[in-house]
């Protein structure tokens, strides 16, 4: 296992990512003041995100249905809790987008080569009443 969002697991059997890009920012608005530089006031964390880049080859490893698993969790609106196979937990995450190309084709169009990014945004951990439900979704899925 190389990461779990709620109750999908990211590896070679269902979807493995090349990438883990992180980006942190902190809020530092500035003021104009006259006749002296703006003055800056730190008003604490801002937006944090992940983006999983990789690449999905049916033939060899992965599954086509992990994209469709991951575009249904992100339909629910729900946060996740984003824990890496080490065993850090990275806390609430919603899955902001899900893009994906696809390429080299066989006769009946299927893809050989698929791939993907996947962009996640960190959501305030207090916010309880938006984690995903693993059942709520495996349910729709089977729909």
């Amino acid at each position: 296992m190389m990461m779990a969002l709620g109750m999908f697991v990211f590896g070679l059997p269902t979807l493995a990512y090349q990438e883990l890009q992180r980006q942190t920012d902190w809020r530092h608005p500035s003021t104009s003041r006259v006749g002296a530089p703006p003055a800056r006031q730190f008003l604490g964390r801002g937006d944090d995100q992940i983006t999983l880049p990789g690449v999905l080859v049916p033939e060899l490893c992965g599954a086509l249905l992990s994209l469709d698993t991951l575009r249904v969790m992100a339909d629910t609106g729900k946060a996740w809790p984003l824990v890496e196979g080490t065993g850090r937990i990275y806390g609430l995450w919603v899955i902001e987008s899900l893009s994906e190309t696809r390429t080299l084709f066989f006769q009946d169009g299927a893809a050989r080569r698929i791939e993907f990014s996947l962009h996640l945004q960190r959501v305030d951990e207090s916010r309880i009443d938006q984690l995903g439900s693993a059942l709520e979704t495996l349910g729709n899925i089977l729909r």
